[in-house]
């Protein structure tokens, strides 16, 4: 039996998330138990996650899921706006309370570098390799860390 459908596509917050997630090389985006996940060959992100609360599920539509790093994690779940999802947090993911939909540029480049984070961490050498590649050719400085306005990764595919 298919899981019923837990989400509006025309959520401007999955909009946004699907800007990030599907500029990066070879992401496509593909429905499973209900919501949206981004994924190459493995997953690094999905929209909408619950989690217990007070044993009780409790679901949070608009956030993100996504893998991180052991310190990084650690760290990112002192922030209010995220939590252990349920299921995949015991696998290093975390869920993030997603802005407003016109929330500030910072506020989304902040969900861009946690959506790219877990796409290194799940994509493999020669996709990252790809990314770090386009990011040193546009100028991009730090890891890779493109700007917030989808679509300049889709021209050098």
């Amino acid at each position: 039996m298919a899981h019923p459908k837990m989400f509006d596509d025309d959520d401007p917050r999955l909009a946004r998330v699907r800007a990030i997630a599907l500029d990066l090389p070879d992401a496509a985006e593909k429905i499973t138990h209900g919501h949206p996940a981004f994924s190459t060959t493995k997953v690094f992100a999905y929209y909408g996650g619950s989690l217990r609360v007070d044993g009780a599920w409790e679901s949070r539509p608009h956030s993100l899921l996504v893998m991180v790093a052991g310190d990084e994690r650690r760290a990112l779940l002192e922030d209010a706006r995220c939590y252990v999802p349920a299921y995949l947090g015991p696998a290093g993911w975390i869920g993030f309370a997603l802005p407003a939909p016109r929330a500030s540029r910072r506020a989304w480049d902040e969900v861009a570098e946690l959506v790219e984070d877990s796409y290194r961490l799940t994509a493999g050498v020669r996709r990252v390799a790809r990314l770090d590649a386009w990011a040193a050719s546009a100028g991009v400085g730090g890891r890779g860390r493109r700007p917030m306005t989808p679509g300049p990764m889709k021209q050098g595919r």
